[in-house]
């Protein structure tokens, strides 16, 4: 048991004490161990008793439930508060905008006990009679029952991607004669799986023996069948032969307008036969097409014309959109620093966050000057490596970002984003975005709209207007990695690199640990089609500093 699930359970036992209206100072003490836990460091599991004991905010009460979940796999208080919370209830908590104490509301006053329920009471505008319920609200609680309910059985691609490739490699070495290949929407490198698919020459009846009575069948066709599991991910199995495996490789993993087009533009493409999904290109006559850049039909024709020149994960040359133990981070810059040195990378941006972002114990500006000189002592120590000084800063709600001009004129470059007041509609949206990305000292818009995957839709934005304001003030556009942002959305980087407008593939790394996430950036912008040479953080130290000279020119 890691860390995070520790922290987990005892951040789901302070909610459900809230919820039953328990003792608040004990749910309190829960919810401050779960938050010290998930900044730790060291494994608990590798921890001796004693040193978990030490551990500030942890204590002997949360030490002992440590020790037992540790020993047991379980936490006896939250097993029974658990038992006593009706199924539905617990449901609930998945839904954003939906606390611990309008849970208890909702169950006890309104004796409302399941999703469904609650979803017809929004509808029939029941919950605005009760306290803390305004209309705001209830919509928002609709809203995210909706989008929840879209989102079961769906995962994130950085959530899936180890296990799917671990099942991969398990079939496999269970059957070495036969071909597996995975496929669908997992090849094409989509931001968000609903499931897992192969392409196999494989028999149907050794693949249901191989997962065995836990999975149950969903789909069973002559060349199709899927199956789900414990896990709750829906597993898909093309059938082929050898003589067809490829060529069904080839067509599962195209969207359904490029294959289409593919078809109407090749008509021997289907009488054809084929070794490898290199002989379909090849034999066509066209360059060929990586399966996570088979979205539009028209890279069909870009593909008669050109080879691709498309952004590999390697391609990165430094780490934009860092956070330190200065704000919400949980590594120090010198740490940072020398984890990007050691990575082969040329230079990093810090960019803490700025004063309005109190939650995330946002700068100052007297730390904001004592910060600098902590950078500019550091880049002695570790030429020719560099560190940038930045800031991200928010994007207030009339579109001012939240320092003076004296101030931003500190720092080498600036990202700007929204972080609070996100439920706005599109007219208010973009007014905040159009300004701040009119200020000069902006040279990066973060997350444009503010999307959590799976989570939170993003506030609504003419992407296209977002754009040519970019375009039109020298501002890049952040294709923040984070898994669960992979926000601008890989779908508008072609009208960017129409327009002119460089990306920047930034991590938003909280940790050392989170620099990992730039590949996932990486993985998105390839569907675009995105070259390295329009990707800013694949700039060289000696580019990076020329794009930076333009920025002060623009101040």
């Amino acid at each position: 048991m890691d860390n995070y699930v520790i922290a987990e359970n005892f951040s789901l036992l302070s909610k459900l004490m809230d919820i039953h209206g328990d003792d608040s100072f004990r749910a309190k003490s829960y919810s401050i161990a779960a938050f010290t836990i998930e900044k730790l460091e060291q494994n608990l599991a590798e921890m001796e008793t004693q040193e978990i004991f030490a551990v500030k905010g942890i204590g002997d009460r949360m030490g002992k439930r440590i020790i037992e979940m540790l020993n047991t796999g379980r936490l006896t208080a939250l097993d029974d508060y658990m038992q006593k919370t009706p199924e539905g209830v617990l449901e609930m908590l998945n839904i954003k905008g939906l606390g611990p104490k309008k849970i208890a509301t909702v169950w006890k006053e309104m004796d409302i006990q399941n999703l469904g329920e609650l979803l017809y009471a929004c509808n029939e505008n029941r919950l605005t009679r009760y306290k803390g319920f305004g209309e705001k609200t209830q919509e928002k609680i609709r809203e995210g029952i909706e989008f929840y309910m879209r989102s079961l059985g769906s995962y994130l691609y950085a959530q899936i991607e180890t296990y799917a490739l671990a099942l991969d490699s398990k079939l496999q070495k269970a059957y070495p004669a036969e071909q597996f290949g995975l496929t669908g929407e997992f090849r094409r490198q989509l931001e968000v799986i609903t499931k897992l698919e192969w392409v196999t020459t494989g028999k149907k009846e050794n693949i249901k023996s191989f997962f065995g009575e836990l999975y149950e069948k969903v789909q069973d066709k002559a060349d199709y069948f899927s199956l789900k599991g414990p896990e709750n991910v829906e597993l898909g199995f093309y059938l082929a032969d050898k003589t067809n495996f490829c060529k069904k490789l080839f067509e599962t993993s195209c969207s359904e307008d490029f294959l289409t087009c593919w078809k109407e533009q090749f008509a021997n493409y289907e009488t054809a036969s084929y070794g490898c999904e290199e002989d379909i290109f090849s034999t066509n006559k066209v360059n060929a097409i990586p399966a996570y850049h088979r979205e539009h039909a028209t890279t069909i024709a870009s593909a008669l014309q050109q080879t691709f020149n498309i952004i590999q994960p390697t391609d990165i040359k430094g780490i934009i959109h860092t956070h330190s133990k200065w704000s919400d981070g949980v590594d120090t810059i010198e740490a940072m620093a020398k984890a990007a040195q050691k990575a082969g990378l040329e230079y990093l941006v810090i960019s803490d966050h700025s004063k309005t972002a109190a939650y995330a114990q946002g700068l100052t500006e007297e730390q904001i000057v004592t910060q600098h000189k902590e950078i500019d002592k550091l880049n002695e120590q570790l030429k020719p490596f560099k560190i940038f000084k930045s800031i991200e800063s928010d994007i207030l709600g009339d579109g001012n970002l939240d320092y003076s001009n004296d101030v931003l004129a500190t720092f080498d470059l600036v990202i700007a984003s929204v972080h609070a007041n996100l439920y706005m509609n599109q007219e208010k949206a973009m007014m905040r975005l159009i300004k701040a990305i009119e200020n000069p000292y902006t040279s990066i818009l973060g997350h444009m709209t503010g999307r959590l995957l799976l989570s939170r839709n993003g506030y609504p934005v003419d992407h296209k207007k977002i754009i040519d304001a970019c375009a039109a003030n020298n501002v890049v556009v952040e294709l923040n990695a984070n898994p669960r942002r992979l926000d601008m959305d890989w779908r508008h980087i072609d009208y960017a690199l129409e327009k002119g407008v460089l990306i920047s593939i930034d991590p938003d790394a909280h940790s050392i640990a989170g620099f990992d996430d730039t590949r996932y950036g990486v993985l998105s912008a390839q569907k675009a089609g995105l070259p390295k040479e329009k990707n800013l953080s694949s700039f060289s130290l000696v580019e990076f500093e020329k794009w930076l000279e333009g920025q002060r020119q623009k101040r």
